[in-house]
């Protein structure tokens, strides 16, 4: 019997642990603080940015909005987000992304402090990544990814896993943090040759390669957790995953994350966790 992955469950469950380890750190004097630098008024960014002020104050986080023109310099933002990592009151900053095609996106998301990197954005937080080091945050879809299987109760330790994907945002680090759980892996991607062949060998695939319903019936075995990370646009504004959700279902045993409803919703608990994890941090 199939079952759906549902990133609600998940969220109410962070969302409650997250909100009295704020409590517990406000006791103690220090309320958890997050920044949110938008540089332009990009639709995708506001949307993201409201979806992060109500989470925030759901678990009781403080925020601080600086929103500067699309225009603006990349001097004037680097000064800002310099004055950003300067103030011990702020614990995390959110950059949002992309930035203006005139300032340079490397330059400047690497200039943010690792410890207050609550998105994973940096090069120092991959390379925390990669090497088990706590000097930032992975990144949240990544992290998102750990939490649902971790939620559902899903074994790691020594059962197969194959990710489909090579991003430094999602594929890479996810493949890093199921290593560092001792899980067995693999990466794939949309030009590994014979892929249904890679995938039906799999305890676990997280399919986020960015094709719609890349992913069918075909690919999968009995019994397989399937993290579905992909968001497509169809022509008719619908949204689809990498993974053909009724093809999977129909998988004898699988276990699936819904598109939209999964690993998305997951996401946004994830940054407001990693601000109250960067607050208790700057106590040490």
């Amino acid at each position: 019997m199939m079952q759906i992955l549902k990133g609600a469950d998940v969220v109410a469950s962070m969302n409650e642990k997250t909100a009295r380890d704020a409590e517990a750190l406000r006791a103690q004097g220090v309320v958890p603080t997050l920044a949110i630098l938008r540089v332009g008024e990009r639709e995708d960014e506001i949307a993201y940015e409201r979806g992060a002020l109500k989470r925030t104050e759901l678990v009781g986080i403080q925020t601080r909005q600086i929103t500067l023109d699309e225009q603006t310099s990349q001097e004037v933002l680097i000064a800002r987000l310099e004055a950003l990592n300067a103030d011990a009151g702020i614990h995390g900053v959110l950059l949002l992304r992309p930035l203006p095609p005139h300032i340079d996106d490397d330059v400047v998301r690497n200039l943010l402090a690792p410890s207050k990197d609550i998105d994973g954005i940096t090069d120092s937080s991959i390379v925390g990544v990669f090497t088990g080091e706590d000097s930032g945050f992975p990144p949240c879809t990544a992290q998102a990814c750990m939490e649902l299987l971790d939620h559902y109760g899903v074994a790691l330790a020594g059962k197969r896993a194959v990710v489909v994907g090579r991003s430094l945002v999602i594929g890479k680090p996810v493949a890093m943090m199921l290593l560092a759980r001792n899980a067995t892996v693999t990466i794939a991607h949309s030009r590994t040759a014979e892929l249904a062949h890679v995938t039906q060998e799999a305890d676990i695939v997280i399919a986020c390669v960015g094709k719609p319903q890349m992913l069918g019936a075909a690919h999968f075995s009995a019994d397989t957790t399937i993290i579905d990370v992909g968001i497509n646009v169809r022509e008719d504004d619908s949204l689809v995953g990498d993974v053909d959700f009724e093809a999977a279902s129909a998988v004898p045993g699988v276990a699936l994350t819904p598109v939209p409803g999964g690993v998305g919703a997951v996401t946004t608990s994830v940054l407001v966790k990693h601000v109250v994890e960067a607050a208790r941090r700057s106590l040490v």
